[in-house]
Protein backbone atom coordinates (compact mmCIF):
# COMPACT_ATOMS: atom_id res chain seq x y z
CA UNK A 1 0.00 0.00 0.00
CA UNK A 2 0.95 3.69 -0.98
CA UNK A 3 1.10 4.40 3.23
CA UNK A 4 3.44 1.67 3.67
CA UNK A 5 5.85 3.23 1.42
CA UNK A 6 5.04 6.88 2.89
CA UNK A 7 5.86 4.92 6.23
CA UNK A 8 9.06 3.65 5.16
CA UNK A 9 10.28 7.09 4.12
CA UNK A 10 9.11 8.44 7.40
CA UNK A 11 11.47 6.17 9.21
CA UNK A 12 14.49 6.39 6.60
CA UNK A 13 14.65 9.85 7.74
CA UNK A 14 15.74 8.77 10.89
CA UNK A 15 18.95 7.16 9.29
CA UNK A 16 21.29 10.52 10.22
CA UNK A 17 20.34 9.44 13.83
CA UNK A 18 20.87 5.62 13.66
CA UNK A 19 22.86 5.16 16.80
CA UNK A 20 19.83 6.47 18.84
CA UNK A 21 17.46 5.19 16.83
CA UNK A 22 18.73 1.67 17.42
CA UNK A 23 19.46 1.57 21.18
CA UNK A 24 15.32 2.58 21.18
CA UNK A 25 14.10 -0.28 19.15
CA UNK A 26 16.10 -2.33 21.43
CA UNK A 27 14.39 -1.16 24.55
CA UNK A 28 11.48 -1.70 22.43
CA UNK A 29 12.12 -4.93 22.64
CA UNK A 30 12.53 -5.21 26.09
CA UNK A 31 9.64 -3.70 26.81
CA UNK A 32 6.95 -6.12 24.98
CA UNK A 33 8.94 -8.78 26.25
CA UNK A 34 8.07 -7.74 29.68
CA UNK A 35 5.10 -6.97 28.96
CA UNK A 36 4.55 -10.38 27.63
CA UNK A 37 5.54 -11.61 30.50
CA UNK A 38 3.23 -9.92 33.02
CA UNK A 39 0.31 -12.40 32.23
CA UNK A 40 2.17 -15.32 32.30
CA UNK A 41 3.88 -14.58 36.32
CA UNK A 42 0.12 -13.83 36.74
CA UNK A 43 -0.97 -16.87 35.72
CA UNK A 44 1.41 -18.71 37.77
CA UNK A 45 0.50 -16.90 40.54
CA UNK A 46 -3.27 -18.11 40.04
CA UNK A 47 -1.93 -21.89 39.66
CA UNK A 48 -0.26 -21.48 42.90
CA UNK A 49 -3.13 -20.36 44.94
CA UNK A 50 -5.17 -22.84 42.91
CA UNK A 51 -3.17 -25.41 44.61
CA UNK A 52 -2.57 -23.81 47.66
CA UNK A 53 -3.84 -26.00 50.07
CA UNK A 54 -1.92 -29.34 49.42
CA UNK A 55 0.79 -27.67 49.29
CA UNK A 56 3.81 -27.32 52.03
CA UNK A 57 3.90 -23.96 53.34
CA UNK A 58 7.10 -23.73 53.03
CA UNK A 59 6.90 -24.64 49.53
CA UNK A 60 3.92 -22.30 49.29
CA UNK A 61 6.00 -19.33 50.96
CA UNK A 62 9.09 -20.01 48.73
CA UNK A 63 7.60 -20.36 45.79
CA UNK A 64 5.14 -17.30 46.15
CA UNK A 65 7.68 -15.02 47.35
CA UNK A 66 10.14 -16.03 44.04
CA UNK A 67 7.59 -15.73 41.91
CA UNK A 68 6.23 -12.17 43.19
CA UNK A 69 9.83 -10.93 43.51
CA UNK A 70 10.63 -12.09 39.73
CA UNK A 71 7.80 -9.71 39.06
CA UNK A 72 8.27 -6.96 40.92
CA UNK A 73 11.94 -6.83 39.30
CA UNK A 74 10.53 -7.47 36.00
CA UNK A 75 8.27 -4.82 36.66
CA UNK A 76 10.61 -2.36 37.82
CA UNK A 77 12.85 -2.77 34.68
CA UNK A 78 10.32 -2.30 32.55
CA UNK A 79 9.23 0.89 34.09
CA UNK A 80 12.55 1.98 33.72
CA UNK A 81 13.45 1.44 30.29
CA UNK A 82 9.76 3.22 29.70
CA UNK A 83 11.22 6.07 31.19
CA UNK A 84 14.77 5.37 28.86
CA UNK A 85 12.50 4.99 25.54
CA UNK A 86 10.19 7.98 26.42
CA UNK A 87 13.08 10.67 27.41
CA UNK A 88 14.99 9.71 24.48
CA UNK A 89 11.94 9.27 21.77
CA UNK A 90 11.01 13.33 22.59
CA UNK A 91 14.71 14.46 21.87
CA UNK A 92 15.04 12.45 18.93
CA UNK A 93 11.82 13.79 17.70
CA UNK A 94 12.31 16.71 18.23
CA UNK A 95 15.89 16.84 16.55
CA UNK A 96 14.39 15.23 13.76
CA UNK A 97 11.52 17.27 13.14
CA UNK A 98 13.34 21.46 13.58
CA UNK A 99 16.54 19.43 10.98
CA UNK A 100 13.86 18.23 8.40
CA UNK A 101 12.16 21.88 8.56
CA UNK A 102 15.40 23.19 7.93
CA UNK A 103 16.12 21.06 5.29
CA UNK A 104 13.03 21.92 3.19
CA UNK A 105 13.07 25.68 4.41
CA UNK A 106 16.29 25.72 2.58
CA UNK A 107 15.46 24.01 -0.28
CA UNK A 108 12.22 26.12 -0.92
CA UNK A 109 13.89 29.26 -0.43
CA UNK A 110 16.54 27.69 -2.99
CA UNK A 111 13.79 26.94 -5.48
CA UNK A 112 13.46 28.93 -8.74
CA UNK A 113 10.53 31.84 -8.63
CA UNK A 114 8.78 29.70 -11.29
CA UNK A 115 7.98 27.11 -8.16
CA UNK A 116 6.98 29.62 -5.97
CA UNK A 117 4.59 31.61 -8.69
CA UNK A 118 2.86 28.12 -8.92
CA UNK A 119 2.29 27.78 -5.18
CA UNK A 120 0.51 30.37 -2.97
CA UNK A 121 2.67 31.14 -0.04
CA UNK A 122 -0.01 30.25 2.90
CA UNK A 123 -0.21 26.35 1.55
CA UNK A 124 4.05 25.91 1.47
CA UNK A 125 3.99 27.19 4.61
CA UNK A 126 0.96 24.86 5.76
CA UNK A 127 2.58 21.74 4.13
CA UNK A 128 6.15 23.35 5.80
CA UNK A 129 4.44 22.84 9.54
CA UNK A 130 1.72 21.11 8.93
CA UNK A 131 4.27 17.96 7.83
CA UNK A 132 6.92 18.37 10.18
CA UNK A 133 4.61 18.26 13.25
CA UNK A 134 3.08 15.21 11.49
CA UNK A 135 6.55 13.74 11.22
CA UNK A 136 7.46 14.22 14.75
CA UNK A 137 3.69 12.62 16.04
CA UNK A 138 4.95 9.53 14.25
CA UNK A 139 8.37 8.99 14.71
CA UNK A 140 7.07 9.73 18.64
CA UNK A 141 4.23 7.03 18.01
CA UNK A 142 6.60 5.05 16.69
CA UNK A 143 9.13 4.13 19.40
CA UNK A 144 6.75 4.91 22.51
CA UNK A 145 3.88 2.18 21.52
CA UNK A 146 3.75 0.77 17.49
CA UNK A 147 7.40 -0.73 17.61
CA UNK A 148 6.63 -2.34 20.94
CA UNK A 149 3.22 -3.59 19.90
CA UNK A 150 4.16 -4.73 16.35
CA UNK A 151 7.10 -6.51 18.01
CA UNK A 152 4.33 -7.61 20.91
CA UNK A 153 1.97 -9.39 18.19
CA UNK A 154 4.80 -10.72 16.17
CA UNK A 155 5.73 -12.61 19.77
CA UNK A 156 2.23 -13.36 21.08
CA UNK A 157 0.46 -14.88 18.23
CA UNK A 158 2.98 -17.45 18.01
CA UNK A 159 3.31 -18.41 22.02
CA UNK A 160 -0.20 -18.30 22.36
CA UNK A 161 -0.63 -20.89 19.74
CA UNK A 162 1.93 -23.18 21.11
CA UNK A 163 0.26 -22.65 24.38
CA UNK A 164 -2.86 -23.45 23.58
CA UNK A 165 -3.73 -23.44 20.06
CA UNK A 166 -7.31 -23.63 20.85
CA UNK A 167 -6.97 -20.41 22.54
CA UNK A 168 -4.46 -18.61 20.52
CA UNK A 169 -6.85 -19.10 17.35
CA UNK A 170 -9.75 -16.42 19.47
CA UNK A 171 -6.60 -14.28 19.90
CA UNK A 172 -5.72 -14.93 15.76
CA UNK A 173 -9.08 -14.31 14.44
CA UNK A 174 -9.18 -10.71 16.73
CA UNK A 175 -5.97 -9.54 15.07
CA UNK A 176 -7.98 -10.52 11.02
CA UNK A 177 -10.35 -8.89 11.83
CA UNK A 178 -8.89 -5.49 12.99
CA UNK A 179 -6.88 -5.91 9.95
CA UNK A 180 -9.77 -6.25 7.78
CA UNK A 181 -11.48 -3.80 8.98
CA UNK A 182 -8.74 -1.50 9.17
CA UNK A 183 -8.02 -2.02 5.11
CA UNK A 184 -11.75 -2.48 4.13
CA UNK A 185 -12.29 1.70 5.77
CA UNK A 186 -8.58 2.85 4.03
CA UNK A 187 -9.99 1.71 0.73
CA UNK A 188 -12.90 3.40 0.94
CA UNK A 189 -11.65 6.92 2.18
CA UNK A 190 -8.47 7.32 0.66
CA UNK A 191 -10.10 9.75 -2.19
CA UNK A 192 -11.90 11.68 0.02
CA UNK A 193 -9.04 12.11 2.76
CA UNK A 194 -6.92 13.52 -0.77
CA UNK A 195 -9.85 15.85 -1.40
CA UNK A 196 -10.39 16.85 2.41
CA UNK A 197 -6.32 17.59 2.78
CA UNK A 198 -7.00 19.35 -1.16
CA UNK A 199 -9.14 21.64 1.06
CA UNK A 200 -6.95 22.42 4.17
CA UNK A 201 -4.32 23.80 1.88
CA UNK A 202 -7.23 26.31 -0.13
CA UNK A 203 -8.57 27.03 2.97
CA UNK A 204 -4.99 28.26 4.60
CA UNK A 205 -4.27 29.38 1.00
CA UNK A 206 -7.60 32.15 1.74
CA UNK A 207 -6.62 32.67 5.43
CA UNK A 208 -2.97 33.94 4.05
CA UNK A 209 -4.42 35.88 0.82
CA UNK A 210 -6.67 37.92 2.95
CA UNK A 211 -4.11 38.63 5.55
CA UNK A 212 -1.73 39.52 2.84
CA UNK A 213 -3.75 42.13 1.81
CA UNK A 214 -5.08 43.87 4.55
CA UNK A 215 -5.50 47.30 3.13
CA UNK A 216 -7.00 46.39 -0.25
CA UNK A 217 -9.61 44.18 2.00
CA UNK A 218 -10.80 47.38 4.13
CA UNK A 219 -10.68 50.19 1.30
CA UNK A 220 -12.87 47.96 -0.92
CA UNK A 221 -14.98 46.48 2.35
CA UNK A 222 -14.90 43.03 1.21
CA UNK A 223 -14.19 41.73 5.25
CA UNK A 224 -17.44 40.02 4.42
CA UNK A 225 -16.60 38.52 0.85
CA UNK A 226 -13.65 37.56 2.65
CA UNK A 227 -15.69 35.96 5.12
CA UNK A 228 -17.67 34.10 2.64
CA UNK A 229 -14.71 32.47 0.60
CA UNK A 230 -13.64 31.27 4.49
CA UNK A 231 -17.03 29.87 4.44
CA UNK A 232 -17.61 28.26 1.16
CA UNK A 233 -13.64 26.87 1.63
CA UNK A 234 -14.59 25.49 5.07
CA UNK A 235 -17.66 24.14 3.89
CA UNK A 236 -15.96 21.82 1.00
CA UNK A 237 -13.79 20.59 3.90
CA UNK A 238 -16.14 19.76 6.07
CA UNK A 239 -18.24 17.72 3.23
CA UNK A 240 -15.10 15.84 2.34
CA UNK A 241 -13.81 15.31 6.16
CA UNK A 242 -16.47 14.45 8.25
CA UNK A 243 -17.39 11.07 6.17
CA UNK A 244 -13.74 10.18 6.50
CA UNK A 245 -14.33 11.13 10.31
CA UNK A 246 -17.41 8.84 10.32
CA UNK A 247 -16.06 5.67 8.80
CA UNK A 248 -12.85 4.92 11.35
CA UNK A 249 -15.37 6.02 14.30
CA UNK A 250 -16.96 2.91 12.88
CA UNK A 251 -13.99 1.48 12.65
CA UNK A 252 -13.62 1.63 16.75
CA UNK A 253 -17.38 0.48 17.40
CA UNK A 254 -16.77 -2.66 15.31
CA UNK A 255 -13.46 -2.90 17.30
CA UNK A 256 -14.15 -2.52 20.20
CA UNK A 257 -17.31 -4.56 20.06
CA UNK A 258 -14.81 -7.25 18.20
CA UNK A 259 -12.77 -7.42 21.58
CA UNK A 260 -15.49 -7.78 23.56
CA UNK A 261 -16.43 -11.09 21.84
CA UNK A 262 -12.58 -11.85 21.71
CA UNK A 263 -12.86 -11.99 25.57
CA UNK A 264 -16.17 -13.66 26.22
CA UNK A 265 -14.97 -16.22 23.53
CA UNK A 266 -11.78 -16.81 25.69
CA UNK A 267 -13.96 -17.10 28.60
CA UNK A 268 -16.45 -19.77 27.48
CA UNK A 269 -14.04 -22.02 25.29
CA UNK A 270 -11.37 -21.48 28.28
CA UNK A 271 -14.47 -23.03 30.58
CA UNK A 272 -15.14 -25.83 28.28
CA UNK A 273 -11.51 -26.76 27.99
CA UNK A 274 -10.62 -26.52 32.01
CA UNK A 275 -14.23 -28.97 32.15
CA UNK A 276 -12.57 -31.13 29.77
CA UNK A 277 -9.09 -31.18 31.71
CA UNK A 278 -7.67 -29.29 28.87
CA UNK A 279 -6.92 -26.19 30.52
CA UNK A 280 -6.08 -24.90 33.87
CA UNK A 281 -7.05 -21.87 35.83
CA UNK A 282 -3.81 -19.94 35.40
CA UNK A 283 -3.80 -20.73 31.77
CA UNK A 284 -7.15 -19.12 31.25
CA UNK A 285 -6.17 -16.57 33.22
CA UNK A 286 -2.98 -16.25 31.71
CA UNK A 287 -4.71 -16.13 27.93
CA UNK A 288 -7.17 -13.42 29.26
CA UNK A 289 -4.17 -11.02 30.13
CA UNK A 290 -2.91 -11.71 27.19
CA UNK A 291 -6.27 -11.29 25.05
CA UNK A 292 -6.24 -7.34 27.41
CA UNK A 293 -2.67 -6.71 26.22
CA UNK A 294 -3.26 -7.73 22.52
CA UNK A 295 -6.68 -6.13 22.16
CA UNK A 296 -4.85 -2.67 23.62
CA UNK A 297 -2.44 -3.08 21.30
CA UNK A 298 -4.49 -3.69 18.59
CA UNK A 299 -6.08 -0.76 18.95
CA UNK A 300 -3.24 1.74 20.00
CA UNK A 301 -2.11 0.33 16.71
CA UNK A 302 -5.50 0.90 14.65
CA UNK A 303 -5.60 4.73 15.47
CA UNK A 304 -1.92 4.72 14.70
CA UNK A 305 -2.92 3.35 11.48
CA UNK A 306 -5.83 5.98 11.02
CA UNK A 307 -3.46 9.24 12.02
CA UNK A 308 -0.70 7.94 9.41
CA UNK A 309 -3.49 7.22 6.80
CA UNK A 310 -5.16 10.76 7.57
CA UNK A 311 -1.66 12.58 7.20
CA UNK A 312 -0.67 10.83 3.93
CA UNK A 313 -2.36 13.35 1.80
CA UNK A 314 -0.21 15.89 3.57
CA UNK A 315 3.59 14.04 3.67
CA UNK A 316 2.77 13.31 0.22
CA UNK A 317 2.82 17.05 -0.43
CA UNK A 318 5.83 17.16 2.25
CA UNK A 319 7.87 15.12 0.93
CA UNK A 320 6.80 16.34 -3.00
CA UNK A 321 7.89 19.56 -2.18
CA UNK A 322 10.96 18.15 -0.89
CA UNK A 323 11.99 16.12 -4.25
CA UNK A 324 11.04 18.95 -6.17
CA UNK A 325 14.34 19.60 -8.34
CA UNK A 326 15.82 22.69 -8.97
CA UNK A 327 15.24 24.45 -12.90
CA UNK A 328 18.71 25.69 -12.14
CA UNK A 329 20.62 22.98 -11.27
CA UNK A 330 24.32 23.72 -9.42
CA UNK A 331 26.93 21.18 -11.29
CA UNK A 332 28.56 18.80 -8.57
CA UNK A 333 32.08 20.47 -7.57
CA UNK A 334 31.41 24.00 -9.49
CA UNK A 335 34.01 26.50 -8.68
CA UNK A 336 33.28 30.14 -7.56
CA UNK A 337 32.44 33.05 -9.96
CA UNK A 338 35.31 34.91 -9.98
CA UNK A 339 34.85 38.68 -11.09
CA UNK A 340 38.12 40.38 -11.78
CA UNK A 341 36.73 43.07 -14.34
CA UNK A 342 33.32 42.27 -14.57
CA UNK A 343 32.53 41.87 -18.58
CA UNK A 344 29.18 40.65 -19.03
CA UNK A 345 28.33 38.33 -22.54
CA UNK A 346 24.91 37.27 -24.01
CA UNK A 347 25.83 34.52 -26.79
CA UNK A 348 22.78 33.68 -28.59
CA UNK A 349 20.73 33.67 -25.86
CA UNK A 350 16.84 32.04 -26.39
CA UNK A 351 14.60 31.27 -23.50
CA UNK A 352 11.04 30.69 -23.17
CA UNK A 353 8.72 29.49 -19.97
CA UNK A 354 8.25 25.90 -19.62
CA UNK A 355 5.13 25.38 -21.87
CA UNK A 356 4.67 29.28 -22.79
CA UNK A 357 6.14 30.74 -26.20
CA UNK A 358 9.54 32.30 -26.36
CA UNK A 359 10.48 35.36 -24.67
CA UNK A 360 13.91 36.15 -26.14
CA UNK A 361 15.10 35.46 -29.46
CA UNK A 362 18.78 35.24 -30.22
CA UNK A 363 20.04 38.20 -27.72
CA UNK A 364 23.61 38.62 -28.47
CA UNK A 365 25.43 41.43 -26.16
CA UNK A 366 28.67 42.68 -24.78
CA UNK A 367 28.76 44.80 -21.96
CA UNK A 368 32.28 45.97 -21.33
CA UNK A 369 33.50 46.03 -17.23
CA UNK A 370 32.54 49.10 -15.57
CA UNK A 371 29.91 50.24 -18.28
CA UNK A 372 26.34 51.45 -18.17
CA UNK A 373 23.46 49.52 -20.27
CA UNK A 374 19.98 51.09 -19.89
CA UNK A 375 17.36 48.53 -20.77
CA UNK A 376 14.43 50.06 -22.17
CA UNK A 377 11.41 48.52 -23.97
CA UNK A 378 7.29 47.93 -23.67
CA UNK A 379 6.22 45.93 -20.86
CA UNK A 380 6.96 42.17 -22.18
CA UNK A 381 9.69 42.95 -24.66
CA UNK A 382 12.11 41.09 -21.97
CA UNK A 383 14.34 42.97 -20.00
CA UNK A 384 13.01 41.59 -16.99
CA UNK A 385 13.57 38.49 -18.58
CA UNK A 386 17.23 38.67 -19.88
CA UNK A 387 18.22 40.04 -16.20
CA UNK A 388 16.47 37.16 -14.51
CA UNK A 389 18.55 35.01 -16.78
CA UNK A 390 21.63 37.10 -15.59
CA UNK A 391 21.17 36.16 -12.18
CA UNK A 392 20.47 32.48 -12.89
CA UNK A 393 16.98 32.27 -11.75
CA UNK A 394 16.13 30.65 -15.26
CA UNK A 395 18.41 29.10 -17.59
CA UNK A 396 18.71 29.97 -21.39
CA UNK A 397 16.81 27.17 -23.59
CA UNK A 398 19.58 27.92 -25.82
CA UNK A 399 22.94 30.12 -25.93
CA UNK A 400 24.55 30.81 -22.98
CA UNK A 401 25.45 33.70 -20.49
CA UNK A 402 29.51 34.31 -19.21
CA UNK A 403 30.70 36.80 -16.80
CA UNK A 404 34.81 37.67 -17.64
CA UNK A 405 34.42 34.52 -19.42
CA UNK A 406 32.76 32.25 -17.42
CA UNK A 407 29.67 29.95 -18.22
CA UNK A 408 27.27 31.23 -15.56
CA UNK A 409 26.15 27.72 -15.14
CA UNK A 410 29.72 26.08 -14.31
CA UNK A 411 29.70 28.36 -11.26
CA UNK A 412 27.89 27.59 -8.19
CA UNK A 413 25.22 29.96 -7.40
CA UNK A 414 26.00 31.94 -4.17
CA UNK A 415 28.91 32.71 -5.54
CA UNK A 416 27.37 33.93 -8.38
CA UNK A 417 24.71 35.86 -6.55
CA UNK A 418 27.45 37.31 -4.23
CA UNK A 419 29.07 39.25 -7.68
CA UNK A 420 25.12 40.60 -8.09
CA UNK A 421 23.19 43.69 -6.45
CA UNK A 422 19.91 44.23 -7.47
CA UNK A 423 17.85 46.88 -6.19
CA UNK A 424 13.91 46.03 -7.34
CA UNK A 425 11.26 47.91 -8.26
CA UNK A 426 9.29 46.96 -5.47
CA UNK A 427 11.64 47.62 -2.38
CA UNK A 428 11.39 43.92 -0.34
CA UNK A 429 12.03 44.27 3.50
CA UNK A 430 12.51 41.23 5.72
CA UNK A 431 10.17 41.56 9.31
CA UNK A 432 13.62 43.17 10.59
CA UNK A 433 15.09 46.01 12.16
CA UNK A 434 16.38 48.48 9.94
CA UNK A 435 19.87 47.50 10.30
CA UNK A 436 19.26 43.58 10.05
CA UNK A 437 17.85 44.69 6.72
CA UNK A 438 20.87 46.85 5.51
CA UNK A 439 22.67 43.79 6.31
CA UNK A 440 21.63 41.65 4.01
CA UNK A 441 24.23 41.60 1.51
CA UNK A 442 27.15 42.43 3.60
CA UNK A 443 26.96 40.62 7.48
CA UNK A 444 30.00 41.86 8.74
CA UNK A 445 29.64 45.83 7.66
CA UNK A 446 30.68 48.10 10.78
CA UNK A 447 27.96 50.67 11.60
CA UNK A 448 30.12 52.93 10.09
CA UNK A 449 29.95 51.80 6.72
CA UNK A 450 26.00 51.46 7.22
CA UNK A 451 25.81 54.65 7.83
CA UNK A 452 27.77 55.74 5.32
CA UNK A 453 25.55 53.76 2.92
CA UNK A 454 22.35 55.39 3.96
CA UNK A 455 23.43 59.10 3.89
CA UNK A 456 24.50 58.35 -0.19
CA UNK A 457 21.61 56.85 -0.39
CA UNK A 458 19.45 59.69 1.35
CA UNK A 459 18.11 57.55 4.18
CA UNK A 460 20.56 58.27 7.18
CA UNK A 461 18.06 61.27 8.40
CA UNK A 462 14.96 59.36 8.61
CA UNK A 463 16.22 56.66 10.10
CA UNK A 464 17.52 58.82 12.74
CA UNK A 465 13.74 60.07 13.25
CA UNK A 466 12.33 56.27 13.80
CA UNK A 467 11.82 55.45 17.54
CA UNK A 468 14.85 53.49 17.83
CA UNK A 469 16.89 54.68 15.19
CA UNK A 470 18.48 51.81 12.86
CA UNK A 471 16.95 49.14 15.44
CA UNK A 472 13.21 50.24 14.56
CA UNK A 473 11.44 47.15 13.15
CA UNK A 474 10.10 48.01 10.01
CA UNK A 475 7.18 45.46 9.90
CA UNK A 476 6.32 42.88 7.03
CA UNK A 477 7.22 43.66 3.98
CA UNK A 478 8.61 47.33 5.38
CA UNK A 479 5.09 47.99 6.13
CA UNK A 480 5.90 50.38 8.58
CA UNK A 481 7.45 53.03 6.00
CA UNK A 482 6.67 54.99 2.93
CA UNK A 483 7.40 53.76 -0.54
CA UNK A 484 10.27 56.44 -0.66
CA UNK A 485 11.40 55.36 2.14
CA UNK A 486 11.60 51.55 1.65
CA UNK A 487 12.86 52.08 -1.89
CA UNK A 488 16.10 54.65 0.13
CA UNK A 489 16.88 51.18 2.29
CA UNK A 490 16.93 49.31 -0.73
CA UNK A 491 19.42 51.38 -2.34
CA UNK A 492 21.27 51.59 0.45
CA UNK A 493 21.46 47.92 1.13
CA UNK A 494 22.64 47.66 -2.53
CA UNK A 495 25.55 50.05 -2.21
CA UNK A 496 26.63 48.28 1.27
CA UNK A 497 27.09 45.33 -0.66
CA UNK A 498 29.13 47.11 -3.23
CA UNK A 499 29.23 44.18 -5.92
CA UNK A 500 31.00 44.14 -8.92
CA UNK A 501 28.28 43.63 -11.00
CA UNK A 502 24.47 45.98 -10.49
CA UNK A 503 21.17 45.71 -11.37
CA UNK A 504 18.43 48.60 -10.97
CA UNK A 505 15.03 47.79 -11.92
CA UNK A 506 13.41 50.79 -11.52
CA UNK A 507 15.49 51.89 -8.50
CA UNK A 508 14.15 55.22 -8.45
CA UNK A 509 10.44 54.79 -9.29
CA UNK A 510 9.17 55.42 -5.80
CA UNK A 511 10.73 58.76 -5.17
CA UNK A 512 9.73 62.09 -5.51
CA UNK A 513 12.03 64.52 -8.06
CA UNK A 514 13.65 65.91 -5.81
CA UNK A 515 14.69 63.03 -3.49
CA UNK A 516 15.22 61.36 -6.93
CA UNK A 517 17.96 64.00 -7.91
CA UNK A 518 19.65 63.81 -4.26
CA UNK A 519 19.74 60.08 -4.48
CA UNK A 520 21.11 59.60 -7.88
CA UNK A 521 24.24 60.77 -6.28
CA UNK A 522 24.28 57.87 -4.37
CA UNK A 523 23.75 56.01 -7.46
CA UNK A 524 26.57 57.26 -9.36
CA UNK A 525 28.89 56.71 -6.46
CA UNK A 526 27.88 52.95 -6.82
CA UNK A 527 27.51 52.85 -10.36
CA UNK A 528 31.66 53.86 -10.20
CA UNK A 529 33.69 51.31 -12.10
CA UNK A 530 30.56 48.80 -12.05
CA UNK A 531 29.15 47.26 -15.02
CA UNK A 532 25.26 48.54 -14.01
CA UNK A 533 22.46 47.16 -15.97
CA UNK A 534 19.19 49.86 -15.59
CA UNK A 535 15.53 49.03 -16.19
CA UNK A 536 13.79 51.99 -16.58
CA UNK A 537 11.36 54.21 -18.10
CA UNK A 538 12.28 57.79 -16.52
CA UNK A 539 14.65 59.64 -18.89
CA UNK A 540 16.42 60.98 -16.40
CA UNK A 541 17.61 57.66 -15.47
CA UNK A 542 18.88 56.39 -18.88
CA UNK A 543 20.00 59.71 -20.62
CA UNK A 544 23.44 58.97 -18.63
CA UNK A 545 24.23 55.60 -19.46
CA UNK A 546 27.17 54.40 -22.28
CA UNK A 547 24.16 52.48 -24.37
CA UNK A 548 20.81 51.76 -24.52
CA UNK A 549 18.99 49.01 -25.70
CA UNK A 550 15.86 48.88 -27.34
CA UNK A 551 13.80 45.45 -26.81
CA UNK A 552 11.14 44.71 -28.66
CA UNK A 553 9.60 41.42 -29.31
CA UNK A 554 12.11 39.27 -27.00
CA UNK A 555 15.30 40.96 -29.22
CA UNK A 556 17.43 43.84 -29.19
CA UNK A 557 15.81 46.61 -32.34
CA UNK A 558 17.94 49.15 -31.24
CA UNK A 559 21.60 50.47 -29.79
CA UNK A 560 23.16 53.19 -28.95
CA UNK A 561 23.64 56.23 -26.64
CA UNK A 562 20.35 58.60 -25.96
CA UNK A 563 21.09 61.74 -28.74
CA UNK A 564 21.67 59.19 -31.31
CA UNK A 565 19.21 57.06 -30.73
CA UNK A 566 16.75 60.15 -30.87
CA UNK A 567 17.79 61.41 -33.70
CA UNK A 568 17.66 58.38 -35.22
CA UNK A 569 13.67 58.75 -35.36
CA UNK A 570 13.31 54.80 -34.93
CA UNK A 571 11.57 53.01 -31.91
CA UNK A 572 13.54 54.54 -29.00
CA UNK A 573 12.33 58.25 -30.24
CA UNK A 574 9.11 57.27 -30.69
CA UNK A 575 8.96 55.83 -26.78
CA UNK A 576 10.61 59.69 -25.71
CA UNK A 577 7.73 61.03 -27.59
CA UNK A 578 5.20 59.10 -25.64
CA UNK A 579 6.56 60.03 -22.64
CA UNK A 580 6.92 63.86 -23.68
CA UNK A 581 3.46 63.89 -25.02
CA UNK A 582 4.87 65.46 -28.11
CA UNK A 583 4.95 63.99 -31.55
CA UNK A 584 7.87 63.19 -33.61
CA UNK A 585 9.61 63.98 -35.06
CA UNK A 586 9.04 67.78 -34.26
CA UNK A 587 10.54 69.30 -31.01
CA UNK A 588 11.46 65.84 -29.58
CA UNK A 589 15.18 67.10 -29.18
CA UNK A 590 13.97 70.05 -27.59
CA UNK A 591 11.56 68.54 -25.22
CA UNK A 592 14.02 65.48 -24.27
CA UNK A 593 16.56 68.19 -23.30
Amino acid sequence: MHFLKIYGRVLGLLRADAGVAAVLALANLAIAGLQFLDPLLFGRVIDLLSRSATLPGEVLWHDSTRLLGTWAGLGLLAILTSILVALFADRLAHRRRLEVMSRLHAHVLALPLAFHGARHTGQILRVMLGGADTLFGLWLGFFREQLSAIVAALVLLPLTLAMNWRLGLVLLALVVAFCAMTSFVIRRTEGRQRLAERYHNELAGTVQDGLANVPVVQSFTQIGQERLRFGEAAARLVANQFPVLGWWAFVTVMGRAASTLAVLAIIVVGTLLHLRGQAGVGEIVTFMGLATLLIGRLESTMWFVAKLFSTVPMLDEFFGILDTPSSVPERPGAPALVVPAGEVRFEAVRFAYPGGPEILRGIDLVVHPGQCVALVGQTGAGKSTAMALLQRLWDPTDGRVLIDGQDIRGVTLDSLRRGIGVVFQDSMLFNRSIRENLLVGRPDATQAEIERACGLAEAHDFILRQPEGYDTMVGERGATLSGGQKQRLAIARALLKAPPILILDEATSALDAATEARVAQGLRALMAGRTTFVIAHRLSTVREADEILVFEGGGIVERGRFEDLVAAGGRFAALVATQLGVVPPAGLAEAAD
